[in-house]
């Protein structure tokens, strides 16, 4: 087996390159997956979340010299007229998964609050870099959410709903990786969240949760320095969930083979089979040796030293087992001598906006600094530790 060894860099531009190659050129929307290793694959499901992370990923294409401005515009403008004008919503909410030949619904999926949020994030990115009718059209596809129908007579928000079966129980009530949901919802100017939702919002200091947790917020929000108005540090308990994730991996290195050689991140990705897709968490009784690259890659801000040493001694290990045309497959477990050959849009945007941000900020400058977002950190009280602001 031939061994290989890319850089972060060089990782990052094939990240990139998933979402240049696997967007419909008619409709702008992105596929969830496609093959990474092997035949080109015939999916034909997109997301709306890889969708957004399509679009966020423009600008860092653009500024890296990958694709041409001019080019990178026409896609953003392709994309952006497709979601307002004829991607089906309602209460300018998406469904999740949808045929990115057409933008119609697949799978009888939800109507979803969480990836909606993303795509709205993405979009904004766009419109904030090309200006223009790119932002004229991020800003109001996001401006026409009805975040209050979302809530449906509740303090946090439904995780979806459907037309066969009204809104999914499951709310977006505690920690998870639904942070930025609230910060954008809590800045939009038509239809926001208020500020009761985000004081109602449970937090944990426990950081032994999927890495993606702490991965979302800060690809989009650098929330470093920053406490909400109950004094919660966000950043720290991303910052700490990372750590938490490698040391787990190290101690349990004796008796599970993946996690070797200080290879860590375990979190929702691909699972061998016959799993599929699912979530671990870092704690006894809750993983099986299977690790995502991308999670590792995507703690560049947070653990950067143990970012590189996993991800060089993943390829050094593996090499072609896990390396193809868009870097690094979703997944791997070693103990299972199992090997994916896919890549995952969400897990790519993720860990490539955590390198760009790393390296420049730029998606924190585009995104954290919109007025939208600035918005709803205000009216959650983020302030710099030590100083106090009052409600908004």
């Amino acid at each position: 087996m031939r061994k290989t060894s890319l850089s972060l860099e060089v990782l990052a531009h094939r990240a990139f390159d998933f979402f240049w190659h696997e967007t419909h050129p008619s409709t702008g929307l992105t596929k969830d997956r496609a093959k990474n290793i092997g035949a080109a694959d015939r999916y034909t499901v997109a997301s709306v979340a890889a969708t957004g992370y399509a679009l966020a990923a423009l600008p860092i294409g653009v500024g890296r010299g990958w694709v041409s401005a001019a080019s990178a515009e026409q896609r953003a403008l392709l994309t952006l007229r497709f979601l307002s004008q004829e991607l089906p919503h309602h209460h300018g909410f998406f469904y999740h998964f949808i045929d990115w030949r057409d933008g119609k619904r697949v799978w009888s999926c939800e109507l979803s609050s969480i990836d909606s949020t993303l795509l709205f994030l993405g979009a904004l990115a766009a419109g904030r870099f090309f200006g223009g009718e790119c932002a004229e059209r991020a800003d109001a596809l996001v401006a026409r959410t009805d975040w209050p129908w979302m809530q449906n007579n509740g303090a946090a928000p439904s995780m979806g709903w459907k037309p066969e079966s009204g809104f999914i129980p499951a709310r977006w009530s505690g920690y998870t990786e639904a942070s930025y949901l609230y910060l954008l919802a809590l800045g939009v100017p038509t239809h926001p969240l208020p500020q009761s939702s985000w004081d109602a919002l449970t937090f944990t200091e426990t950081p032994a949760v999927p890495a993606f947790w702490a991965q979302m917020t800060p690809g989009y929000v650098n929330l470093k320095g920053l406490k909400d108005r109950q004094g919660r540090d966000w950043w720290g308990i991303f910052q700490r969930s990372h750590e938490a994730n490698a040391a787990f991996c190290a101690k349990n290195a004796e008796r599970f083979v993946t996690y070797r050689d200080g290879v860590w991140g375990i979190t929702a990705c691909d699972q061998p089979p016959p799993v599929g897709y699912g979530a671990q968490s870092p704690r006894d009784g809750d993983h099986d040796g299977t690790v995502a690259p991308t999670a590792a890659m995507a703690g560049a801000l947070f653990v950067p030293e143990l970012t590189k040493k996993a991800l060089a001694s993943l390829q050094r290990r593996f090499g072609e087992k896990i390396t193809g045309r868009y870097g690094l497959s979703n997944a791997l477990n070693a103990d299972k001598n199992w090997f994916d050959t896919d890549v995952i849009g969400i897990d790519l945007g993720m860990a490539l906006l955590a390198w760009e941000n790393s390296k420049t900020g730029l998606l924190w400058k585009l995104v954290g600094e919109h007025p939208y977002l600035k918005q709803g950190l205000s009216t959650a009280g983020f302030t710099k530790a030590g100083t106090t602001r009052d409600p908004a």
